[in-house]
């Protein structure tokens, strides 16, 4: 009895390696509580999905997916249903394992944020539930592209975007971040694209016949799954970095992106291994909403960070260390956001301080700060909004991602290494990293984890409880210091009588010049500035949105309106996009800002689409 068991031991032992060691979907992971979300209308303590094979068409003419989510399952004893999240979607039919058997479902009441739950009755078999479904045209989560919205100008484009809780509108599921699944697909387009996902099995070249089939095996969050398709193109930058655009965009972006594998080498030198194989990247067209999605394995980025001097690629850092703080340990629920993004932006300036030096990183610190401190003001310092730990019930999640999270959140821990010192907070990060891998956590998780491996440990005293729990920014926020800054804003201060000397600056020193120009300044000395400096004609996006902001706000907006209509017009960044309409509408232009919107909100995504709607239907109430 004895031999049996220590060799079912040794068999049980080795069949754990194997599978930690391939990386296999059934890879074990650590299981947590799961903390109610309410955002999802999921019973997870009841029955939970565990794995998705998708099979999906995409039919561009008639902007829909039509295909089935075959998902696996675990339910508790006793366990009658199972509840999907859905929205923006019709549900043909469902049925239960290989044979297909129909089951009984019932669609629930439409919630206009959540959209409505899909009542499946379970098997009594357990089998696997198909649900057989086609998303509706106005689907949040999909980016349909004309083809001139793109740089090919020849055929249509679609990606998508799930963060935070629009996967429901394009695949029926648990839409939650506290549920990891591993999933697999195959997806079929017309002949002569290209569909690339956030898994395995990207392609390098075009399949014959529009078919293409991926895996991803490592337990991921669903707004994690994404998709683009397109006419696509791939240019390798590294042994396991490489990079997706339209052909017309490649040459450009793998040069602007050259750097992706030394700083995929940089961040394993800070927290540990890359655990997702490749790190790709696709640039979109500029329909894209965001800067970029850290989709794992392959980053969703927009043309605006192809600036031609590799100026914005802070970016890809960002995105980068997502693979870790977000993707690897993600937020249980989107109360918890600032531990994606607080940690991502921390970890990205020790990304760009390893690369480019400490005085560039502090510039861009010190950039970011700025913007926080706006935030703040705008939010009004006894703003719950303005906690780390937030209370989102009812709401939508967009509305906490601010700089709170990102910005917050980063002091929060740069704070907690200047306490601790960064060779014991590097090895506590790592340990945090390394214990939570493939499980979403809480606040309140972190917070213990840290009290007991690195305050007690060490008998450090901060006041977290005010940094997490309270409004506004404690007293012992660190604030970055420039040096290089501090001559910029002598010289903007300087910029009413005579112009700057701008020699050796950079793109961030040259931001920093335009925000920090005197509110006094005349048209006529912006129009100086503009002549000497061509500020309208410059390839980088985020000095561009400075300076088209900076003039409105300042009187110069008649002389700028056509690039300020074209940039409005030709990209979808909500970053950029919000500050330049508010100043619009601050500033008494609201026909114009109701004008460019209406010429562009074809062209953006529903998630930038939906920011400027109600920005203008608030201030027109006003």
């Amino acid at each position: 009895m004895q031999m049996k068991n220590r060799l079912a031991n040794l068999m049980a032992t080795a069949l754990v390696l194997l599978l930690m060691t391939a990386g296999c979907r059934q890879a074990p992971f650590k299981e947590v509580g799961i903390i109610p979300d309410p955002h999802s209308f999921s019973k997870p303590q009841e029955a939970r999905v565990k794995h998705l094979d998708l099979e999906l068409r995409v039919l561009f003419a008639q902007k829909q997916l039509r295909g089935v989510a075959r998902w696996t399952f675990a339910a508790e004893p006793g366990a009658e249903e199972i509840v999907f999240d859905t929205r923006q979607m019709v549900i043909d039919k469902v049925t239960a394992g290989r044979g297909e058997t129909p089951l009984e479902f019932q669609l629930g009441d439409e919630d206009p944020l959540l959209g409505r739950p899909l009542r499946v009755s379970l098997p009594e078999a357990r089998e696997t539930i198909n649900i057989y479904y086609h998303t509706l045209p106005g689907a949040a989560a999909l980016g349909w592209m004309e083809p001139e919205m793109t740089a090919g100008k020849t055929l249509p484009f679609l990606f998508t975007q799930g963060q935070a809780i629009l996967t429901r509108t394009w695949i029926p599921c648990q839409d939650s971040p506290g549920l990891r699944i591993t999933y697999e697909a195959t997806v079929q387009v017309p002949a002569g694209m290209m569909v690339v996902m956030s898994a395995g099995g990207n392609p390098r070249e075009k399949s014959a016949d529009g078919t293409y089939s991926f895996n991803m095996e490592q337990p991921i969050p669903p707004y994690l799954i994404a998709l683009a398709a397109g006419d696509i193109a791939f240019q390798a930058v590294g042994p396991r970095t490489g990079v997706y655009a339209e052909p017309a965009l490649l040459a450009k972006a793998a040069w602007e992106f050259a750097d992706m594998e030394q700083m995929v080498v940089t961040a394993e030198k800070c927290y540990g291994p890359y655990a997702w194989g490749r790190y790709d990247l696709i640039v979109l067209p500029p329909g894209f909403p965001f800067g970029g999605m850290e989709n794992p394995r392959l980053t969703f980025a927009t043309p605006t960070v192809i600036a031609g001097d590799r100026s914005l690629v802070s970016l890809v850092a960002h995105e980068l260390a997502h693979s870790w703080s977000g993707n690897l340990v993600t937020n249980a629920t989107w109360n918890d956001f600032w531990l994606n993004e607080g940690f991502t932006v921390y970890f990205e300036r020790r990304i760009m301080e390893a690369l480019y030096g400490l005085e560039y990183t502090n510039m861009l610190e010190l950039l970011e700060y700025r913007e926080l401190l706006d935030e703040i003001e705008a939010l009004g310092p006894n703003s719950p909004d303005t906690r780390l730990k937030l209370d989102l019930t009812g709401r939508d999640p967009d509305e906490g991602m601010t700089d709170i999270a990102y910005q917050k959140g980063a002091a929060f821990l740069k704070m907690l290494e200047q306490a601790a010192g960064r060779a014991r907070f590097d090895a506590f990060l790592k340990a945090w990293f390394e214990e939570h891998r493939f499980t979403s956590v809480s606040t309140e998780d972190f917070l213990d984890f840290l009290r007991e491996k690195l305050l007690d440990k060490y008998g450090l005293k901060v006041n977290v409880e005010q940094w997490v729990y309270q409004p506004g920014l404690p007293d012992n926020c660190p604030v970055p210091q420039s040096e290089r800054f501090a001559k910029v804003e002598a010289q903007a201060a300087a910029a009413l009588e005579q112009l700057p000397d701008t020699s050796g600056w950079t793109s961030h020193e040259w931001v920093h010049f335009v925000r920090n120009l005197p509110k006094e300044i005349s048209p006529m000395r912006l129009k100086e500035l503009d002549a000497a400096f061509g500020l309208r004609h410059t390839g980088n996006a985020e000095l561009l949105a400075a300076w088209l902001e900076c003039a409105i706000r300042r009187g110069y907006l008649e002389e700028l309106r056509p690039q300020l209509e074209e940039f409005l017009t030709g990209m979808g960044r909500r970053r950029f996009l919000m500050p330049l309409y508010s100043a619009l509408l601050e500033h008494g232009h609201r026909q114009l800002a109701q004008s460019i919107f209406a010429k562009a909100k074809k062209a953006y995504h529903a998630v930038s689409a939906n920011s400027v709607e109600k920005l203008l239907a608030a201030t027109g109430q006003q």
